[in-house]
């Protein structure tokens, strides 16, 4: 592939990734083949990968912060939770194979796609009266086990962290915005960490970034403007979409 179709490529993938990713997550199931496609090494991908995701995330985290969409004094105490544990998920890729989690993951997906569809007004008002001891003690370490999944893995985890503040009585736009701004922290941390490994292109990352920024405030104001009912119905596609791929991953690697 020539070079300047190489760069169009990246541009096409990285504005569909952040499109998809600011709303519900996701994203990476674009961008990461994307790099692998065009012959980057599989750590490379990933820290090239969090490079770019960081700048859009970072974009439509500003965007919902904007709309009012986020519960700003319940993000920022879990914020560290998030970066701390996505820090930990980079460095134990270089110990323990992803493929461990698949089959965990796949389940995970599975149970939060059916429960979304069987709860049909689920996320349509925002019943959150804060945290409570009993709801601290499975939500914190769970921003945290999924911080750390962001770092290991990370596709689904927007996905998974919209599920939470679902739990917690959030609608589905306030779930997606605060998920992105905890999204940011572990995108943020693993990228640090990729990049102190060496594992980043940086000049396949920025033109990555740029398309992703793009998409990313285009899809946060189509969500903003389209409100609950869309941001349920791109989630579920996004899960679906996260599922399918889990299962080609898993049967892939159990036939090699």
């Amino acid at each position: 592939m020539d070079e300047i179709w190489i760069y169009i490529f990246l541009i096409v993938a990285g504005f569909g990734s952040g499109f998809i990713d600011s709303v519900v997550g996701g994203g990476g199931v674009i961008s990461t083949p994307a790099l692998l496609s065009i012959g980057l090494p599989p750590q490379i991908a990933l820290g090239t990968n969090k490079l770019a995701s960081s700048m859009g995330s970072l974009t439509s985290t500003l965007t919902f912060l904007r709309s009012g969409k986020v519960n700003l004094r319940l993000t920022a105490k879990l914020f560290p939770l998030s970066f701390t544990g996505s820090a930990c998920g980079v460095f134990l890729v270089h110990f323990l194979p992803s493929q461990l989690l698949r089959p965990l993951i796949l389940i995970l997906l599975v149970a939060v796609t059916i429960y979304t569809l069987l709860r049909k007004k689920w996320g349509a008002a925002s019943h959150f009266r804060g945290l409570t001891g009993k709801t601290c003690m499975w939500f914190l370490p769970l921003v945290l086990a999924i911080g750390f999944y962001d770092g290991f893995l990370g596709a689904g985890t927007g996905s998974f962290l919209i599920f939470s503040f679902l739990m917690l009585g959030f609608d589905f736009i306030h779930s997606a915005g605060n998920a992105k701004v905890l999204n940011f922290g572990s995108n943020i941390a693993a990228l640090i960490t990729f990049a102190a490994l060496g594992y980043v292109n940086y000049r396949m990352g920025a033109i990555m970034a740029a398309a992703l920024i793009a998409g990313s405030w285009c899809g946060a104001k189509v969500a903003i403007k389209s409100g609950s009912s869309y941001v349920r119905i791109l989630f579920l596609a996004v899960t679906t979409l996260l599922i399918g791929k889990n299962i080609v991953d898993y049967l892939t690697w159990l036939t090699r």
